[in-house]
């Protein structure tokens, strides 16, 4: 027998199905919908949907009048707490911090994914000559990461250590940790200040810091979860979806095109970048990164339920879910994902 959804994910599947049948046939309407991102080249798909006003576009189509509005956070968890205080509609992040808020509003705001952004592994590089593995690492260390504990950097580092030292040592780096954001946690690995000595990071910190004399790697996620992963990931509330199920399609259909673009028009998607963040990146050195083999621009997820099963083994959520399609809205349930 199938996997059977909860009574609010069968609701959505049956309106958000009723209204694409119809070709929502309804007069328009007017929606705002309020979106977050982060920094990196990871969000750059966000990027592409808000300067080429995707959104609005789509939205037209299919009969709605959507308005955007843009906020940037440094981190998962005040992103999760304005989206829990409502001040929030669509959140984007590491995997992890949407997992953890799924597990801990399965009984009243059903926080859902929506699809992911890319795949891409994450570099936890040094300054300090004598730690070649996360075994070298002293209490005088400093890991920068964006929220310490929780984000995706820090749940790898975990897995990485339960692997390394046994599963009961899952935490044994966990005082180590330092909440910074990427630009912050780069500024002072390289600057040598503020005691930092390593920093967990994503593309283009990672390949920046490389590039500097003294720096090496330490970790790269993808050898902890044994393979290509999901970094970033979009999330909602169950209760907006009820309230606009047409939205979700439309973010979903969105995020297909904003992928499409940049896998197409690397150089056109370094040059929307460039002028969105004002990076000292040169073009190439970011075409460069876009075009990284390890790297996909894709809806798909792809091993959550490696993170998913990890952090309920830890005790960070209470139980795993059956199903990566468990952690998603019904839209994007036809996909291949894990």
């Amino acid at each position: 027998m199938g996997r059977m959804k909860p009574a609010w994910r069968r609701w959505i599947a049956v309106v958000g199905a009723a209204l694409m049948m119809v070709g929502l046939a309804a007069p328009a309407r007017a929606v705002t919908v309020r979106l977050a991102e982060q920094y990196g080249i990871s969000y750059l798909p966000l990027t592409v949907i808000e300067t080429h006003h995707l959104l609005e576009t789509l939205g037209r189509q299919k009969g709605v009048s959507i308005t955007t509005k843009w906020l940037r956070f440094t981190g998962g968890a005040a992103m999760n707490e304005a989206l829990i205080a409502g001040d929030l509609d669509i959140a984007s992040g590491g995997v992890t911090p949407m997992i953890l808020l799924w597990a801990r509003t399965r009984e009243n705001l059903h926080v859902g994914g929506i699809a992911a952004l890319n795949s891409m592994p994450l570099y936890l590089n040094t300054i300090d000559p004598n730690v070649h593995s996360i075994r070298d690492f002293t209490s005088k260390d400093r890991i920068a990461m964006p929220a310490a504990g929780i984000s995706i950097q820090a749940i790898t580092l975990m897995m990485a250590a339960a692997k390394t030292f046994g599963p009961s040592e899952a935490k044994k780096l966990n005082p180590l940790m330092v909440s910074m954001s990427h630009p912050d946690g780069m500024a002072a690995l390289l600057s040598r200040k503020a005691g930092i000595t390593a920093h967990f990071t994503s593309p283009p910190y990672m390949f920046e810091e490389l590039q500097h004399a003294g720096v090496h790697r330490v970790l790269d996620s993808y050898q902890v979860l044994g393979g290509p992963h999901t970094f970033i990931t979009t999330w909602t509330t169950g209760r907006f979806v009820k309230k606009n199920p047409e939205i979700i399609p439309i973010m979903i259909t969105a995020l297909q095109q904003a992928d499409g673009f940049i896998t197409r028009h690397p150089g056109r998607a370094a040059e929307l970048y460039i002028k969105s963040t004002h990076t000292p990146l040169t073009k190439a050195a970011l075409v460069k990164m876009i075009k990284n083999p390890e790297i996909s621009w894709t809806i798909v997820p792809e091993r959550t339920m490696v993170y998913a099963r990890f952090m309920a083994k830890i005790g960070m959520i209470r139980a795993a879910p059956a199903s990566w399609k468990d952690l998603f809205f019904p839209a994007i349930d036809n996909q291949p994902g894990s």
